[in-house]
């Protein structure tokens, strides 16, 4: 398995991972989480993916997507502060140079076959691991997201446990909440450990995180 980042730049060289990872977002949260999501024909896109995001996108041998997550810097808009910012509660909107948004995380779950010890796929780990290299290599210091309590579980048995903002609130069918991560080699090693990674995974392409 491959971890690969890919920024704005960088589509018109993948445009087939590109679409790839939008169909697989698609099998994900329109399909399997039944999410009230964007689509166009078998893609899930949204207006976020218009403000030119860095994306980490992990492919098997055969190059076929068996992961994704996007990231976008909280300078700019993201999907806590302009789309769900109630899941902050009283907390102020957390905007930083130091700070990122990652959104949008999903794993294949009928082509990443192995799982480890935790119940977790080694596409989850290496994803964890790609977010957790690409933030320390940009000197970032917190990773934000808006997700649910089913993830917020497999962020604590994969070693890096999420920091609540608030409460969770229920938005249709999801029981959905917002957190913050650290990005430092602790929880790098923690996420390594537990799912056996030998060194890091992300092939690094020499391009900055991309502003909106």
């Amino acid at each position: 398995m491959r971890v690969i980042p890919v920024t704005h730049s960088d589509h018109s060289e993948f445009p087939d991972l590109i679409a790839g990872m939008h169909r697989l977002r698609y099998r994900v949260f329109r399909d399997r989480l039944n999410w009230d999501v964007s689509v166009s024909g078998d893609m899930e896109i949204d207006a976020y993916d218009a403000l030119k995001p860095t994306y980490i996108i992990a492919i098997d041998d055969s190059s076929s997507v068996v992961g994704c997550a996007r990231l976008l810097p909280t300078t700019g808009p993201t999907m806590l502060v302009n789309t769900f910012p109630a899941l902050l509660g009283s907390n102020p909107v957390p905007r930083s140079d130091k700070m990122f948004e990652s959104s949008r995380f999903c794993v294949d779950t009928s082509a990443a076959d192995n799982v480890a010890a935790t119940g977790l796929r080694d596409a989850t780990f290496s994803l964890l691991a790609g977010i957790l290299e690409w933030g320390l290599s940009k000197d970032q210091e917190v990773v934000v997201t808006v997700t649910d309590v089913r993830f917020e579980r497999i962020l604590r048995r994969a070693g890096w446990p999420l920091e609540r903002y608030a409460p969770p609130m229920q938005i249709d069918d999801t029981k959905a909440l917002a957190g913050h991560l650290p990005i430092s080699d602790t929880a790098l090693n923690n996420v390594r450990e537990m799912g056996h990674l030998q060194g890091p995974v992300l092939m690094f392409r020499d391009a900055p995180l991309a502003a909106a």
